[in-house]
């Protein structure tokens, strides 16, 4: 009987290789968005035979910057930070991407980002049902409210 021994990282659930295959196997740029317990990182990579490089990064401490109140990691924020990440990808030279989750669920804050990626002018294929409606992007929920406008042109006065 043989011992064959499981790759670490699919048995600490980090990395699913059959997904990440499929996905290298594209060619395509790919954007990741992961959602800290305080902020949103939102991350346009390019894979190469060395391993991925990164192209563009948006960390939500950034909206500190432009005088945003209240969490860094709730819908309007990640809106804002995949939002500022798509801008930074689209002056580098990207020009669609694909999204890769990985072995995390995609949930609604992973679609705001998704979704300012979108708005920022990259091409990614998604449905307009899994992406949050406007007023969830504005805040209109929240207790904590920010002008979500404001911060949006802020970030196109800086990132040409």
């Amino acid at each position: 009987m043989a011992y064959s021994t499981i790759l670490r990282r699919l048995r600490n659930e980090k990395t699913n290789y059959k997904k990440r295959k499929l996905m290298l196997m594209g060619r395509r740029d790919f954007v990741t968005i992961q959602i800290s317990n305080e902020n949103t990182l939102v991350q346009i990579h390019k894979p190469e035979m060395k391993g991925d490089l990164v192209i563009a990064s948006a960390h939500s401490r950034f909206l500190l910057q432009k005088g945003w109140q209240g969490s860094r990691k709730n819908i309007p924020a990640a809106y804002l930070t995949g939002y500022l990440a798509g801008k930074k990808a689209l002056s580098k030279g990207a020009k669609d991407a694909i999204m890769y989750s990985g072995t995390r669920r995609y949930t609604q804050r992973m679609s705001a980002a998704l979704k300012g990626i979108i708005d920022a002018g990259l091409t990614i294929p998604a449905g307009e049902e899994s992406l949050p409606s406007n007023d969830r992007i504005n805040g209109e929920h929240l207790k904590v409210k920010n002008d979500v406008a404001k911060i949006k042109s802020a970030i196109d006065s800086e990132v040409k």
